[in-house]
């Protein structure tokens, strides 16, 4: 398929601020498929907003080049910008405007004729659910509801790529798997969406294509289920009691020690091997607490590759160990 947006050997460092910080972007390379949703994946400081900066005209990259729909992002950064829209991690909206009244207001703004703000701001309204609450103050919607709605803001010139940087953050279950459809919706219209996000499960319910970046580089690009791949097959995962119990399991399953209580086996995930494997648990007469038959996951990949898993180094301050 075509590229929408390219990036190449993107390089980028804040040393000026601090000499001693190593490089935020450090040769990035990545390519996003039109008419798909491709994944940033990675921790705080692993240079998803910095990227996303760059693509869309805020930040000059110091080395490296960057197109979308073949225009350059330093060169031609004016017509980039007629192209796309950008959803940050903070929502822009007016909490003294009604959603209606934000709506026309943005599409005002971006000089839409007055008759096309009307009929765009009612079609968006009802295609995010939000025509209901449409005359309603801002400041009285739900967290999910306001993220929407700047969703919609950014949809207004129908953009044929949407920069979606963590859209999701902060948003409860139930607003995520919403905004998760939005999205959805908007790639079958046709937009091109490009997401960066520190949620494994959204990157893997969402994208197309992932993007692992750790250090300012992509250390691996694939589909999901390429990645997934890449780690190995399926396990069956055993709870035990204690590290003793589990030094007892492991040479019946012909598996190495492990440090812990967790035991795991790989498994081709058919019935009759799994019956097998827990056979020979039970004939060493130990009583796993808990097993499951457990597939590779994202944070699996990020695991292998990294080091760490990808939310929970996120969810450490820098300095505190996994």
């Amino acid at each position: 398929m075509t590229a929408i947006v390219t990036a190449e050997g993107l390089r980028k460092s804040f040393a000026r601020r601090d000499p001693a910080s190593p490089p935020v972007l450090d040769g990035l390379d990545l390519e996003l498929e039109e008419g798909a949703v491709l994944a940033l994946l990675g921790p705080n400081g692993a240079g998803k907003t910095t990227t996303v900066r760059i693509l869309t005209t805020l930040l000059r990259p110091d080395a490296g080049r960057a197109t979308v729909a073949g225009h350059d992002v330093v060169r031609d950064a004016s017509r980039v910008r007629e192209l796309i829209s950008l959803t940050g991690q903070q929502v822009a909206v007016d909490d003294k405007l009604s959603g209606a009244e934000n709506l026309t207001m943005m599409g005002h703004l971006a000089h839409l004729p007055r008759r096309a703000v009307r009929d765009r701001v009612d079609a968006l309204l009802t295609a995010f659910d939000l025509a209901d609450a449409a005359g309603r103050r801002v400041a009285t919607w739900s967290g999910g509801m306001r993220r929407r709605l700047d969703l919609a803001a950014g949809l207004l010139t129908r953009p044929r790529v949407m920069f979606l940087d963590e859209p999701t953050t902060g948003l409860d279950p139930r607003s995520r798997q919403a905004l998760w459809d939005v999205v959805r919706g908007v790639v079958a219209d046709g937009t091109s969406v490009f997401l960066t996000t520190q949620y494994l499960e959204e990157a893997d319910r969402l994208a197309r294509r992932v993007a692992l970046v750790d250090g300012g580089r992509v250390v691996a690009e694939g589909t999901p289920a390429q990645l997934k791949r890449e780690v190995g097959e399926a396990g069956v995962e055993l709870v035990l009691a204690s590290p003793a119990d589990a030094a007892l399991v492991a040479p019946a399953l012909a598996v190495p020690t492990p440090e812990g209580a967790r035991v795991r086996v790989p498994t081709d995930g058919s019935v009759a091997h799994v019956r097998a494997v827990l056979s020979a648990v039970e004939a060493t007469g130990v009583v796993p607490e808990h097993w499951e038959v457990r597939a590779p996951t994202l944070d699996d990949v990020f695991l292998a590759l990294t080091g760490h898993a990808g939310q929970e180094r996120a969810a450490r301050p820098a300095g505190v160990a996994a």
